[in-house]
This record gives structure tokens, C-alpha cells and sequence, in this order.
């Protein structure tokens, strides 16, 4: 599966009545025609062979499954991008794009309530057996099942059926027509309906299919493993989509090996030592300052700062609204307050990171000034029902430096919004009308967030407020996350040019009650679930950007989130001796993705 697909639900043009090609666009335009030689951005004559040692990418320091797809336990890194595949496959120079992978065409109906996939015969299993349309749909049923991550059933909820119209020709039915579902279902892991079966030809229920060996048709298979710790991905020397277009030049490396380390200083001493060839690094500290040595004095290792354009996405503090205390926006926003980012990012982050401001920075979608009719249209029936500041000027984070800006100032004014909230001054705590005093818990899986959050703390406190800093390990955290069962978190949200259901997924009432789903500030508004209805429901752009730049406004100054910071650009560390690739970077590319995609090894 190549997740870049789903992330990058982009786009620029105007839909056609229908569509039939080898790939599907958004807004109606591909960049690569019927019959391309390979994507811009690959060497099509790029060596074979060689290992490539990773480190993984993820929060947890460990795995206990092969199933990337249910709820429980977790999987290693990157299982999901190099096992299985999807129908379509997204490229990393345009946005809101599909191209055939597993499927040699797609037809989208003039009504756009089904879309038909066409399966390549050549498409094989990893044990030998065709992928089949029956596989697709025993895919798509066992992702909405009870026993599937929630969000699979929120994706696909709009989704109507799956008809297995021949052996190689499968047909989704949606309930009503939008533009996003056919990259969405294109999109979707495939896997054979044999995974889990047992030797009396029953079937696993899905979620007890934890350590047997995926039968996906990716370009790779699992290899050499110490469970728990480090995996190797061995490349199917018998893959039997080598020879695509969308493949050309592509997966390069015989073997992937990705290592797990305890914490973040195990990982740079040993990429430092040379343990490995590849890191993205996010510390602006470790970049600054620890990314150095006697390896990178011989030129050995180099660090690079590659500029991408990518939206900003909306990393934040999320305040759970399931908890009386955080229940008042006016509470939210004092607390927002008490935050200062200008001395945070220069003397912590070495001026490193812009600060995010909203859902959709850095896209067409990210709403600034005052709403435009179109947005007004959307806005004004839930006047009264949704913060009076959404119909003036975009929110913005507040500010400490410059004319009239200072955290005194800021302080001063959470002071009176706590106030208005009830909370008042005495007996050495912010307290409320009944005297409970307010002590919020910021869960996290690691302990160096407690650097990063100190000086707020020490802001709250000259409030009256106490932050508790509580780290816990990631399985804990993953399942108090599940339940909701925390006050604050920091979480990293994708962002996207095209939102659609996702948004349903992290705003939407009906998830905000479902254990497991990603909706973690418990929004349950009207006004938001009509809007996220309008947005995934947008036939042209025009009707698309009004939508999401009203959702912008209204969950900015709702204060679900407080904004952190992001960056622009990848910052990695690479072993220039072992690995090559061919630049410039594509512009949509996530590192770690474009690195397993095009790059190669010197030392094949």
C-alpha cells in the first residue's frame, strides 16, 4: 500500500461527468498520461540490491503484531507501505492523485455512485494465488467489521456496498456521490481473503489474526526478525509488479531493516557510530547542537534540510472536552494563553519552527481575515451556537513580542477569563465555585516532552494552575488514548489541500463516544458535523473551500486544540557512502516513504 495516497488527497481542476482512464484525479487532471515510462522523480536505471537499515519512525519502542489493521497491539514500522498494496497508487510530485497499481483502470459512473476497478491479471499474492475481486471485497468487509481499527468503518462509512462483478472486476457502491471516494477505496490495503485461515479451512475472526504472516502483494516480504525489537523486509525477488510504470526505478534495496531503539539518545548515539543510514530528525536541539561527530567530520554521514511543500499540518496540545474542567472554551483559551511561543521557540528552538495557526496551513484551505459570503452562508445558521469571534477576524495564537504583546498581558487576560469561568484565587490554587482546585494531567509516551512543556507550567502556575507532566509507556498511553482517559496529549495531526472524511473522523459527534476513534477533543456540535458534512460532500473546489476554511474558524476559536509548531522541511541524516538518490526531492513527498521508494544503495 503506498499511504502517501490517502495523505495526499489534493487537487486543482474541475470534476468530469465521468471518468474512465488508468488512474483518477481529484479535480480531473493527471500529470502522467496513459502509457507513462516511469514518475519524474526516479532513476529508471537505479541499481538493485543492498541493504537499507532504518530506524523506525513510530512512538512505540517495540511490536507485538503483523496486523496493521486492527485495534489491539502494535505493529512494526512501515509494514503496512512495503507488505500490501492498494488499487491505486498516488505519486509524490502532484496532489490528489491515483494511479493503477493493483487495478489497470478505473471507471467512475457520470453519476458518481459507483466506481469499477479493473484488476491487472498479472497481480499475484506472496503465495502465489491471483489477487482477486473477491479479495477486494473480503478487504473492504473485514475493515468496516467490529474488529477493525474504528476509523476503517468512519473512511468508508459513505460507502454503500462492494459487488464482485468477475474475477477481476470489482465495483464499489456509494450511497451518495463525492469526489474523494474513489481515491479513498483506491487507496484501501489489499490482502488475501486465505490470511488467517486455518488448516481446517475455517477462518480467524479478523482481530485474532496478530502474528500470521501477512499474505499482502507488495514488493516485500517479512524477513529475518527479532520479534519485538528490529524486523528485515526481504524484496520478493519473484514481485510480480516489478516491471509497472508506477514501479520503474522503485524499491531498490534487497533488504529493508528497521531498528528500534529504547529512546531518543540510544538512536542518535547510534546513528552517530554508524548503526544505521537514514534518520529524520525533529529535536531542533538534536539538530542544532548533538547531530555531530567523527563520522560526519570524514564525510561519511551528512545532514540535509530538504525543503517540501506539504501542508503544515496542525501538531497541537489536545484538551479532552469530556472533562467538566475543560468543558468552557473561555478555560481552553486562558490556558492557550499562558503559553510563551516567542521565548519557547528562540531560546528552545533555536528559531527553528514557525508556529502553526490552524487546521490548514500552508493550503488554499486555511481561512484568513474576516469570512467571505460563501462562508457566511455555512456560518450564519449557527449563530449563537458557535463562538461570536468565528464571524470577525481568523483566530490567530497569541503573541508575546511586539506593540501592545506581552505574556503579562496575556496573563491578565486568562485571569479574567478564568474568572468569567467561575475559577477564582485562593487558598493557594485557581479554584471553582465548590473548591476544587485545577490540576490538569498532560499524558505523554516519552519523557523528553517534560523539557518542552516546563515553562508553561511555570506560566500556570503564576495562575494558579497545576500541570502535571505524567509519562507512561506507549501501551498504556495508546490505551488511555483509546478510552479517552487523559486530560491533555500532544498529537501530530496530517494535514491535507483536500480534507474530507477524516475530518469526520477527528470532529464528527458520532465518533466522539467510540473507543478507539481519533475524535479526542469530544467535539459533538451541530454546527461542525454540518459543515463536515458540506465539505466531504463538494463537487468542485469552489464549493470545497468555503466549507473547510468555515470548519477552520469554527474549531480555531472553539479552542479544542492550542497550536504547536511545524516545519517546512526534512530534516535528515543520511550514510552518503552507502545511499544515493536522484533529486530534486519530489515536492509531496514524506521522507521515510520517498527514501523506501527511489533511493538506492551505492553498494549493491
Amino acid at each position: 500500500m503506498r499511504s502517501w495516497l490517502t495523505f495526499l488527497l489534493m487537487g486543482c481542476c474541475a470534476v468530469p461527468a465521468a471518468w474512465a482512464a488508468h488512474g483518477y484525479a481529484l479535480w480531473g487532471d493527471l500529470k502522467y498520461p496513459a502509457g507513462f515510462a516511469h514518475f519524474d522523480y526516479v532513476n529508471p536505471d537505479a541499481p538493485k540490491g543492498g541493504e537499507l537499515r532504518m530506524v523506525s519512525n513510530l512512538r512505540y519502542s517495540t511490536f507485538d503484531k503483523y496486523n496493521p489493521f486492527t485495534m489491539k497491539g502494535s505493529p512494526p514500522a512501515y509494514l503496512s507501505d512495503l507488505v500490501f498494496e492498494s488499487l491505486l497508487t498516488g505519486s509524490m510530485d502532484e496532489t490528489a492523485s491515483g494511479y493503477g497499481l493493483l487495478a489497470e483502470d478505473v471507471d467512475v459512473a457520470t453519476d458518481r455512485l459507483s466506481a469499477t476497478f479493473r484488476l491487472r491479471a498479472e497481480a499475484r499474492f506472496h503465495d502465489g494465488s491471483p489477487v482477486e475481486a473477491a479479495d477486494v471485497k473480503h478487504t473492504y468487509e473485514m475493515l468496516i467489521s467490529p474488529q477493525a481499527s474504528p476509523g476503517y468503518a468512519t473512511l468508508l462509512q459513505e460507502v454503500a456496498g462492494v459487488d464482485v462483478v468477475d474475477k477481476r472486476t470489482v465495483r464499489f457502491r456509494f450511497k451518495l456521490p463525492n469526489r474523494e471516494l474513489p481515491l479513498t477505496v483506491g487507496s484501501l490495503p489489499i490482502f488475501s481473503r486465505a490470511w488467517g485461515r486455518q488448516p481446517d479451512g475455517k477462518a480467524k475472526p479478523f482481530d485474532q489474526i496478530v502474528t500470521d504472516t501477512p499474505i499482502g502483494s507488495g514488493p516485500y516480504r517479512i524477513g529475518p526478525v527479532a520479534f519485538g525489537r528490529d524486523i528485515t523486509y526481504a524484496r520478493d525477488p519473484n514481485y510480480w509488479g516489478r516491471n509497472l510504470n508506477v514501479n520503474k526505478g522503485a524499491f531498490n534495496f534487497d533488504a529493508i531493516t528497521v531498528k528500534i531503539y529504547k529512546d531518543n539518545t540510544a538512536r542518535l548515539e547510534a546513528v552517530k557510530a554508524g548503526e544505521f543510514d537514514f534518520m529524520t530528525v525533529y529535536s531542533a536541539g538534536d539538530w542544532a547542537r548533538r547531530i555531530d561527530g567523527k563520522l560526519f567530520k570524514q564525510g561519511v554521514l551528512v545532514k540535509k534540510d530538504m525543503k517540501h511543500r506539504l501542508p503544515a499540518g496542525f501538531q497541537s496540545y489536545v484538551l479532552n472536552t469530556r472533562r467538566p474542567m475543560l468543558s468552557d472554551p473561555r478555560v481552553r483559551e486562558a490556558l492557550g494563553l499562558a503559553i510563551d511561543y516567542e521565548w519557547m521557540n528562540r531560546q528552545m528552538f533555536y528559531g527553528g519552527y514557525p508556529r502553526v495557526t490552524d487546521l490548514f496551513g500552508n493550503t488554499d484551505c486555511q481561512a484568513t481575515g474576516t469570512p467571505g459570503p460563501e462562508e457566511l452562508k455555512l456560518l450564519e445558521p449557527w449563530r449563537g451556537k458557535v463562538p461570536d469571534a468565528v464571524f470577525g477576524p481568523m483566530y490567530r495564537p497569541p503573541v508575546t513580542e511586539g506593540e501592545g504583546h506581552s505574556l503579562r498581558e496575556n496573563l491578565r487576560r486568562a485571569r479574567q477569563l478564568l474568572a468569567d469561568a467561575g475559577w477564582t484565587y485562593r487558598d493557594g490554587a485557581l479554584r471553582n465555585a465548590k473548591g476544587d482546585a485545577m490540576v490538569i494531567e498532560f499524558l505523554d509516551s516519552k519523557e523528553g516532552g517534560a523539557r518542552t512543556v516546563s515553562p508553561w507550567i511555570r506560566n500556570l502556575e503564576k495562575l494558579g494552575i497545576t500541570l502535571r507532566f505524567a509519562t507512561v509507556d506507549f501501551a498504556l498511553y495508546q490505551q488511555r488514548l483509546d478510552k479517552f482517559d487523559f486530560d491533555m496529549i500532544s498529537l501530530a495531526f496530517q494535514g491535507s489541500y483536500n480534507p474530507g472524511q477524516e475530518m469526520q473522523e477527528y470532529f464528527g459527534s458520532k465518533r466522539a463516544d467510540v473507543e478507539g476513534a481519533a475524535n479526542y477533543t469530544g467535539v459533538k456540535s451541530p454546527a461542525v458535523d454540518a459543515i463536515v458534512t458540506k465539505l466531504t460532500r463538494a463537487d468542485t473546489k469552489a464549493e470545497l473551500l468555503p466549507a473547510c476554511r468555515a470548519l477552520d474558524r469554527v474549531i480555531m476559536h472553539s479552542h479544542y486544540l492550542i497550536p504547536q509548531w511545524t516545519l517546512s522541511s526534512h530534516r535528515v541524516v543520511y550514510n552518503q557512502q552507502r545511499l544515493a538518490y536522484k533529486e530534486p526531492m519530489p515536492p509531496y513527498a514524506k521522507a521515510e516513504e520517498w527514501l523506501m521508494f527511489s533511493w538506492w544503495s551505492t553498494k549493491p
